[in-house]
């Protein structure tokens, strides 16, 4: 393995899980992903990639917000030098000022468009790095042509393509110490793994890291918590794992009701909560019945913190 992966050190301790995960929000999301803690705001932001929409909870009153777009949104960071978020739509980087009033009509501000001759193509997963630059993938809509590639949106507008030829695009995360990106092909069921270079932005020296055993679904959106651990949903398998950032060996396993589990994050005043997104697309009728919370935002309690996401620089 690489040496860029041994740090934080290995094996780190296996964090304990505090009961079961709750459905809190049972939206009934037909693509859930996207989840976003906000340390100022107190509250999670979460999406609907198919619907599409934008959602808002604070656990503090069980207040909730939610906006209608017009196209896919993909993934969200906050911004640090003002109001709203930086995301992802359809083609590519946005702007979306959160103060607009929640409900249909939702007017984001497209940034930049990467890739407008790939037009079978949306943008899926992304956030953002601890220089506060944006990365996110782009994948086939059929998920089957590998014409999905990764980028890096800087708060001077500048793009820059790093990788290319993926299918389904999940991620990133980083390592505790920032100097390894891990980054999902999730219909390859391929967990990579780059040297990452802080100063520059820069990947390099893509690897398969990690694999999920056969039954264990495909991996799909993912966290790093403040001891280095990665937490890993299952897409077809009903769970979310965490793992070695070095081994990847699995500490432990959240199972839920909801057979595709997207995407997950820490947030919570003690960064203590999980928040685990779920969806409904790609259910049969009868996996629909037997799953009435399938597309609930979900939350279990973690015995270890997160650390709070990073803000997007412009």
């Amino acid at each position: 393995m690489n040496r860029q992966e041994t740090s934080p050190p290995s094996p780190l301790p296996v964090p304990v899980v505090e009961g079961a995960p709750e459905c809190i929000w049972a939206a009934g999301a037909n693509l859930g992903e996207g989840t976003l803690w906000s340390v100022r705001e107190q509250a999670l932001y979460w999406i609907d990639i198919l619907t599409p929409r934008l959602f808002w909870f604070r656990p503090a009153d069980g207040a909730r917000r939610a906006w209608q777009f017009d196209e896919e949104i993909t993934a969200i960071s906050e911004r640090a030098n003002a109001p709203g978020l930086v995301l992802t739509l359809r083609r590519g980087f946005a702007l979306f000022d959160t103060t607009q009033l929640p409900g249909a009509g939702a007017r984001p501000r497209y940034l930049h468009q990467p890739e407008p001759e790939r037009t079978g193509n949306r943008f899926n997963d992304g956030k953002c790095d601890a220089r506060g630059r944006f990365w996110a993938g782009s994948m086939d809509f059929d998920c089957k042509a590998p014409t999905g590639a990764l980028y890096r949106y800087d708060a001077d507008g500048q793009c820059t393509k790093h990788d290319d030829g993926f299918e389904v695009t999940n991620g990133p995360t980083w390592s505790a110490d920032g100097r390894t990106m891990y980054f999902n092909n999730t219909v390859l069921n391929k967990l990579y793994a780059y040297d990452f270079d802080m100063d520059a932005g820069t990947v390099a020296n893509r690897r398969v890291w990690h694999r999920f055993p056969k039954g264990n679904g495909l991996p799909d959106g993912m966290t790093t918590d403040a001891a280095g651990h990665l937490w890993i949903a299952h897409w077809d398998g009903a769970c979310v794992t965490c793992h070695d950032p070095v081994s990847a060996a699995e500490l432990c396993r959240i199972p839920l009701p909801a057979s595709n589990v997207t995407d997950c994050a820490f947030g919570g005043a003690d960064m203590q909560t999980l928040y685990i997104t779920t969806a409904r697309n790609g259910l049969t009728a009868e996996q629909q019945e037997a799953e009435p919370l399938a597309g609930g935002l979900f939350a279990v309690r973690i015995g270890s913190p997160g650390v709070p996401a990073a803000l997007f620089a412009g």
